[in-house]
């Protein structure tokens, strides 16, 4: 009998936002058993239901690894660049090889496992699912960790997005450390 395929699923947080880095996880759940219940794309989920899961996936599943790009990755690589980087950081420091790894989206990262994009795969495959978990939990603690650094600018209510009031503390405070250099809204603040 073939062994059981070790199947990696991996997903992002933090593309769109004007700061903070971007973060990436790799799930591998055991072979043969199901997924722990409630898992679901992470976006659809309250930040409570996400934190409760997150621990279930880690202490449930065969191997799991976080990673990122920093801020200044970002700006020198792009955004998709810097967001690939981060997924293979997560998947080759699981310490397994996978039979394949499953990523959310239309691109792949240069992985030395077999690999595939499924376009909607955090609402699709719960092992991806399962990483959009991992991701968002982490950038959301690092936007924390930020907020204690920087609390003028709110990055504990918008974790980085461009939202209204986020702009204004933007225009009103200036530029720090934690901004994407490259992303318009902070790049037309520079130019100014």
């Amino acid at each position: 009998m073939a062994a059981p395929r070790l199947i990696c699923g991996v997903d992002e947080a933090g593309r769109g936002p004007l700061a903070g880095p971007v973060f990436a996880a790799a799930v591998v759940f055991h072979p043969g058993k199901r997924a722990p219940k409630g898992i679901e794309d992470s976006k659809l989920l309250s930040a409570r239901q996400r934190e409760r899961l997150a621990g279930v996936i880690k202490a449930r599943s065969l191997v799991w690894a976080v990673a990122w790009a920093s801020v200044e990755e970002i700006d020198a690589l792009n955004i998709l660049q810097a967001s690939l980087l981060a997924m293979r950081r997560a998947v080759v420091s699981l310490g397994v090889a996978p039979d394949e790894v499953l990523l959310d989206g239309s691109h792949c990262p240069q992985l030395p496992f077999p690999a595939r994009a499924v376009v909607d795969g955090d609402a699709k495959v719960k092992v991806i699912s399962a990483a959009s978990i991992l991701a968002k939990t982490a950038r959301d603690a690092e936007m924390q960790r930020l907020h204690q650094r920087f609390p003028q600018y709110g990055f504990d209510e918008h974790k980085g997005y461009p939202t209204p009031e986020h702009l204004k503390a933007l225009r009103r405070h200036g530029v720090c450390e934690a901004y994407r250099r490259s992303f318009a809204p902070v790049r037309e603040l520079l130019e100014r």
